[in-house]
């Protein structure tokens, strides 16, 4: 999988984005709408000339970012895409000076979890727009200081 930077505007992200929120709408039963942030790095990761995956990295604090649009197409998954995303992202974060990463996650989508903390993410309580949300799972991760 090739994995490059795209912008907010770009129709093939903006594919996967939407799907993804189909997919969350079925599975949580909610009516999921996160919109596509200007301000964020987006990253697509491309298999055979189409995109399959995305995530992205949004500035919370000078020290803090956070994982968002972590998504990877029903049928690519189970070949560690979701994986190399998000290491691509943790190395874009740490390059931009930051210290710390955070993430949510839907409580009842526990294969995404299992990634966060094999991914040395540690459970932290919610926070911001996803505070009273008893959906919401977040988690935080320490990053290397990068010289």
């Amino acid at each position: 999988m090739l994995i490059e930077p795209r912008t907010s505007t770009d129709p093939e992200l903006h594919a996967l984005i939407v799907e993804q929120q189909r997919e969350l709408v079925t599975v949580s039963g909610e009516n999921v709408v996160y919109p596509v942030r200007t301000g964020a790095s987006y990253l697509v990761g491309i298999v055979n000339g189409h995109a399959v995956a995305c995530g992205a990295v949004v500035t919370l604090n000078p020290d803090t970012a956070e994982i968002q649009r972590m998504y990877v197409r029903p049928e690519f998954r189970g070949q560690g895409f979701s994986r190399a995303i998000l290491a691509e992202l943790e190395e874009l974060a740490a390059r931009a000076g930051y210290s710390v990463l955070r993430l949510e996650t839907g409580g009842y989508l526990p294969v995404a979890m299992s990634l966060y903390r094999s991914a040395g993410y540690e459970p932290i309580a919610t926070y911001g727009d996803y505070l009273g949300n008893p959906h919401s799972v977040c988690f935080e991760k320490r990053l290397p200081v990068l010289a």
